[in-house]
């Protein structure tokens, strides 16, 4: 078996230790089958005795490690820790079964429930991430492996919603560096969503948010240039009639400029600040 060089494993495995020196004597210890045993740790599960049915399941996968039950009793092992709200020992124990027994046929279960596991524990778009991230990469890999498999919508379903919590999230801080008057910062996280969350809502609001940073840094060109974009790709968002007015703005601009004023100028036409929100308030942003 392949070490998995954990401490929660160790601490399961000392759970498992002390199951066994309960099981009676040495003698009915190495004469109960690997099966029975395992029904009698599946009906623990069935009965909703998750703690007691991990000390069985872990036996299993101890003493009966060249048994066919022996890759169910670790599958079950990520069930009862998922039940008991654990989801990270439950990750922990379902990615054990995708190293130490990858022709399972548990497998495009255990890798959707760790996916399921890390969806759990992401938290609100303004909090840290990384438990996002890793829930899309694991729907991702169950996806690319087990595409007709009938939790595969669900699957991609859930990659579209942890998808825009990060635009969300990215999003977000474009605006607060607009707000600190981070200029360029806000274009490079506005760049983000654009790039990365074209298919979220919030890469529509980014393309205005990005034309009106480029409109107060006086880049009018590249102002209208990102307009234009955003009504190629968009041209029924809801945010059209904003766009509509500040292209027509933009276009007035670099009618009355001179060829000197295509650098940064100090006179915007929507002075200085933050001023995306208000014509992002139908939006939410």
């Amino acid at each position: 078996m392949t070490r998995v060089g954990s401490t929660t494993y160790f601490v399961l495995c000392f759970a498992g230790a002390l199951a066994v020196s309960g099981c009676g004597s040495g003698e009915e210890a190495t004469t109960i089958t690997a099966e029975s045993r395992f029904q009698s740790a599946k009906e623990l599960f069935d009965d909703g005795a998750y703690l007691e049915a991990i000390n069985e399941f872990t036996v299993i996968t101890l003493q009966y490690q060249g048994s066919p039950f022996a890759a169910d009793a670790q599958f079950f092992l990520g069930e009862s820790r998922f039940e008991r709200g654990e989801y990270l020992l439950a990750a922990f124990e379902y990615n054990v079964l995708r190293r130490n027994y990858p022709a399972s046929p548990r497998l495009p279960d255990a890798l959707y429930k760790m996916g399921l596991c890390y969806y759990e524990l992401s938290p609100s778009s303004h909090l840290d991430q990384r438990y996002t991230s890793k829930a899309i990469d694991e729907f991702q890999t169950f996806v690319e492996y087990y595409p007709t498999h009938e939790r595969a919508v669900d699957a991609e379903e859930k990659i579209r919603e942890l998808n825009t919590r990060l635009a969300r999230k990215a999003y977000d801080t474009a605006r607060l560096y607009v707000r600190m008057g981070y200029l360029r910062a806000a274009l490079i996280s506005f760049d983000v969503v654009i790039e990365k969350y074209h298919d979220t809502e919030y890469a529509p609001q980014a393309y205005l948010g990005k034309a009106e940073v480029l409109v107060e840094r006086g880049r009018y060109e590249e102002a209208r240039t990102t307009v234009e974009t955003f009504i190629m790709r968009y041209p029924d968002d809801d945010l059209r009639p904003w766009i509509d007015q500040l292209k027509r703005e933009i276009d007035e601009e670099l009618k009355e400029s001179s060829p000197s004023r295509t650098g940064e100028a100090s006179g915007s036409p929507f002075g200085g600040g933050d001023h995306s929100g208000s014509r992002q308030a139908s939006k939410g942003g």
